[in-house]
């Protein structure tokens, strides 16, 4: 009975340990339990026996109710689980629709000259004024000039530091690198080729304006700048010689990353230029200063002599006042005024008047 027991005791646990991970395993342990504790009831033929049996089986039927438990609660987790995973992919793919339809605006808008040129010039400019340059002081936009090809506006005129410019044009084919985003491979190799052949005849029109030639003193190449890095990636990549082409046509082809730069460069040289300018400047009135002081000086000089000769002269005329004139003054105030002076007598004789008669007209009125 004892060795039955074990055998059944066994049994359970084994079944308990292989069917622990799920619901139906859990119950197909309790249904075999039951069908073990039915064999053991006929067998014993006891009541102590079953008794026994149901007091061995009580832990395992327990650990198989929280089991039961901790699948449940799993199960739950899962489908919330699930719940939040399908409205990331929901939100995903609403995200995604906003980014497609966006692009095709963007591509819609892009196959417009007119608007790739406004968005190119843009790009161009936020990109020089982020570099620290300020318009119409180290560069203008849309200035026309006389080339030896004929009259040209480039997009923005870099002004150097020593008097010399330089050209910037900032249009771009771009509409076949548009088409070619979200096509197959085959479709996207034709359209980015088709892409870089355009880029190609852009780099020869722009060598045929010869820009440099219109500025007074100026580098002799144009600076082709590409508003987008993957946009000149896709050329080079498609044409690997496009970069000599350019070189060999005189242009230059800058991407944002290699033109801001250039930029930044420019501007710590208008920086050292303007400082340069502030040490000659105030060279030349440190010399004008010293010239002035000196000048100053012999001013001073003069008058310190003139001082000294004034208070020279004051003191000789302090000398003569009182050495001199008080000695005479006082020998004045010794003298009788009355034996040296006779006394004055009244004089009553009327004045004769004027009696001809020229000067005969009445009291008040002057003659002509």
């Amino acid at each position: 009975m004892e060795l039955l027991i074990g055998l059944g005791v066994g049994l359970v646990v084994g079944l308990v340990v292989g069917f622990a991970l799920s619901a139906s395993r859990a119950a197909a342990a309790r249904a075999t339990a039951e069908a073990l504790r039915e064999r053991v009831r006929e067998r014993s033929g006891t009541d102590a026996a079953e008794e026994r049996v149901l007091r061995a089986l009580a832990p395992v039927q327990e650990t198989l109710r929280t089991m039961q438990h901790t699948v449940g609660e799993i199960e739950r987790q899962r489908h919330a689980q699930h719940g939040q995973l399908a409205e990331q992919l929901r939100h995903t793919q609403a995200t995604a629709e906003r980014s497609r339809e966006a692009a095709e605006a963007l591509a819609s808008a892009m196959s417009n000259n007119a608007a790739r040129g406004v968005w190119g010039e843009t790009q161009l400019r936020t990109l020089v004024e982020s570099a620290g340059l300020v318009h119409r002081v180290d560069f203008d936009t849309q200035t026309t000039m006389t080339a030896e090809s004929g009259p040209r506006r480039p997009d923005m005129v870099l002004h150097l530091p020593g008097g010399k410019a330089m050209a910037v044009d900032a249009k771009v084919p771009i509409a076949a690198f548009l088409q070619a985003q979200g096509e197959g491979a085959a479709e996207r190799d034709r359209l980015l080729a088709e892409h870089a052949k355009a880029v190609r005849g852009h780099v020869d029109a722009l060598a045929a304006k010869q820009y440099w030639t219109g500025l007074e003193t100026s580098p002799e190449f144009t600076v082709a700048f590409i508003p987008s890095e993957p946009v000149l990636a896709a050329a080079l990549e498609r044409d690997p010689s496009l970069l000599e082409h350019a070189f060999a046509r005189r242009v230059v082809l800058a991407s944002p990353v290699s033109l801001w730069a250039v930029l930044k460069t420019v501007a710590l040289t208008w920086q050292q230029e303007v400082l340069s300018d502030d040490a000659r400047t105030l060279f030349a009135l440190s010399r004008e200063l010293y010239g002035r002081l000196a000048t100053l000086g012999e001013h001073a000089d003069r008058l310190r002599r003139s001082l000294a000769s004034s208070v020279e002269h004051y003191n000789r005329f302090v000398t003569s006042l009182e050495s001199r004139v008080l000695v005479t003054a006082r020998k004045l105030d010794t003298l009788d005024e009355a034996r040296l002076l006779p006394q004055p007598e009244l004089i009553d004789t009327d004045p004769k008047p004027l009696v001809q008669p020229e000067f005969d007209w009445p009291a008040g009125q002057a003659r002509a």
